[in-house]
């Protein structure tokens, strides 16, 4: 891929503000963010500097890309906030912070992390089998890192704890232009309050 088209313009980023030891992932998280901001997207981040997050905005940045931080009040005091970034939203609490990212980006992208990263992927997610939005949620497995989680996300859809109609919402590749071509491609699926809306006879609510 070189270059991105019309729809995924503002990329929000999900990743760790951690270091591991094993260097594949703070060169994955520079190399998604060099990338991006040389096909001209603007990414939303968590407005940290540290680990994966600042290797990511560093990146982006030295590469002339535009980053945008989105950090609550509790960790700009903590001193995490990265002071080099084109633009950055400093909010009240994390719920505010993840209704920033959904409101600013086209699609969410999801590198390793930790339990916050997972957090916000999990919700996207919801929102999407909701109806709160209807972006494409998408996710790198870098080197494997995912597998488990990709292997529980197959088990919920065969349980029938996730309905086949969304089992198409999780979106993931092992790298980033064939990770972001799904996403550009991706359609919007059948929302909860849709198929509620549908089944009362009123009109859907849009997502």
């Amino acid at each position: 891929m070189t270059a991105m088209g019309g729809k995924m313009e503002r990329i929000a980023v999900y990743c760790g503000a951690a270091s591991p030891a094993d260097p594949i992932f703070l060169q994955t998280a520079r190399d998604v963010g060099a990338e991006l901001a040389r096909w001209g997207v603007t990414i939303i981040y968590g407005g940290g500097h540290l680990g994966l997050m600042g290797a990511l905005a560093d990146a982006a940045l030295a590469e002339g890309g535009e980053v945008v931080g989105v950090i609550p009040e509790a960790l700009v005091e903590a001193e995490a906030a990265h002071r080099g970034l084109t633009q950055l939203h400093v909010v009240p609490d994390m719920h505010t912070r993840k209704a920033l990212f959904t409101s600013l980006c086209d699609g969410f992208l999801t590198l390793p992390g930790g339990v916050g990263t997972m957090d916000e992927l999990w919700e996207a997610i919801s929102w999407a089998q909701l109806g709160y939005h209807a972006k494409p949620v998408g996710l790198l497995n870098v080197a494997g890192f995912y597998d488990q989680l990709l292997g529980f996300h197959r088990h919920m859809i065969e349980t029938g704890f996730i309905r086949p109609g969304h089992a198409g919402i999780l979106i993931a590749r092992d790298t980033l232009p064939a990770l972001v071509d799904a996403m550009e491609r991706y359609e919007a699926h059948d929302s909860l309050f849709s198929a509620a809306a549908r089944a009362k006879g009123a009109p859907p609510r849009p997502a």
